[in-house]
């Protein structure tokens, strides 16, 4: 489907041939989520192109679309591109680029002088990375993606931080991420075999950023779409895309591909709710509401320290008064504590977290 000049609604779920400059400026301001954006890496390759020891020709990515005359003209369309995203975005969307160490630093630059603000760089190591042939430099394994907000007055972007980190093995996710590249049936050929695509980019590692910055019915706008990476992962994940692609035959790849998706049901995308999104609720109210009264005790889960609840929700150990974690943390000799699931009360012979009373108060403002 070509550009419709001057577009006042959203094309959404739609491939749209043309530049990538133009179909975002013809696109409605504030009004996309996220971005996913894998523009050309300017790689400046020699005409020679690479060849491996066995004097055969490494498939390089050698296209017109990623020729730039000078770092100059790169630094041009870096600059009215990212202008053109920062416009559709959302006050509180927020923007994935990735690159390699030939451009990924002057697109950083270009972000920071239009406004943007940088939330974290992400290494993606490659599982599998193409030797360096020539050894003469280290092997090229790794990508680098930047994640950015709209401006430093953007707060309320979106980030599953507890989903991530329930998916691995709770620990915090971290700003290096192993991922294979895109090999096997995933990676698109032709009808001679071969690569439609020189860059293609796993699932995975768009899965990955989607799962992290956005919701199930938010609209990601990918301006360099190429074989449709983005749209497969949105329509499977339960986004709205709009993809921008210049040349037809990776637009056409594009749409044939996320056509054979299917998205994943409502119940395996719900958005587990996040303990910060969770209505406060101060250890006061559980003994207004008779769960545990002053006077009480509370101990550890195995009985070595002690402390007595007083009537003001505050805990007295016998020598300092003050809320369930500064006492919890003292009795240890930590810095902090999370009084809630460390004090427990002693219920039919056995220790009761106070946490579980704050989740029933929880469950009874949310059914109002």
């Amino acid at each position: 489907m070509g550009l419709v000049p001057a577009q006042r609604s959203l094309p959404l779920d739609q491939v749209l041939v043309g530049d990538c400059i133009a179909a975002m400026n013809a696109l409605p301001a504030s009004s996309v989520d996220c971005v996913f954006a894998d523009p050309p890496y300017n790689l400046q390759l020699g005409e020679a192109g690479l060849l491996r020891p066995d004097q055969s020709r490494v498939d390089a990515v050698d296209d017109d679309w990623d020729k730039f005359a000078t770092f100059e003209a790169y630094d041009a369309f870096t600059r009215d591109w990212l202008a053109a995203c920062r416009r559709v975005m959302k006050p509180n969307a927020t923007l994935w680029v990735i690159g390699s160490y030939h451009n990924i630093f002057r697109v950083g630059s270009a972000l920071q002088d239009l406004g943007y603000w940088i939330l974290n760089d992400i290494v993606w190591r490659k599982a599998n990375p193409m030797p360096n042939f020539r050894g003469k430099r280290f092997t090229n394994a790794h990508e680098t993606l930047i994640w950015a907000s709209r401006s430093a007055e953007s707060k309320g972007y979106t980030f599953h931080y507890d989903a991530l980190k329930a998916g691995n093995e709770d620990l915090q996710m971290r700003s290096d991420w192993f991922i294979p590249l895109c090999t096997g049936d995933e990676r698109l050929k032709d009808a001679d075999g071969h690569k439609v695509h020189p860059t293609q980019k796993p699932e995975a590692l768009l899965a990955r950023t989607l799962l992290a910055a956005t919701n199930p019915g938010d609209v990601v706008l990918d301006p360099f779409f190429g074989t449709g990476t983005t749209g497969a992962v949105a329509k499977r994940l339960g986004r709205r895309f709009i993809g921008i692609e210049r040349e037809t035959v990776y637009a056409d790849a594009a749409r044939a591909r996320i056509a054979a998706v299917e998205t994943l049901s409502q119940a395996a995308l719900m958005v587990a709710p996040t303990k910060r999104a969770e209505p406060r609720v101060p250890f006061l109210s559980v003994i207004e509401a008779g769960h545990i009264r002053p006077g009480e005790v509370v101990t550890d889960e195995r009985r070595r320290f002690r402390a007595t609840v007083r009537p003001d929700g505050q805990l007295d150990n016998g020598l300092v008064i003050g809320s369930i974690h500064k006492i919890g943390a003292l009795v240890q000799g930590l810095p902090a504590c999370n009084g809630w699931t460390f004090w427990h009360v002693e219920r039919s012979g056995k220790p009761v977290v106070i946490d579980s009373y704050r989740a029933g108060l929880r469950r009874a403002m949310a059914n109002g």
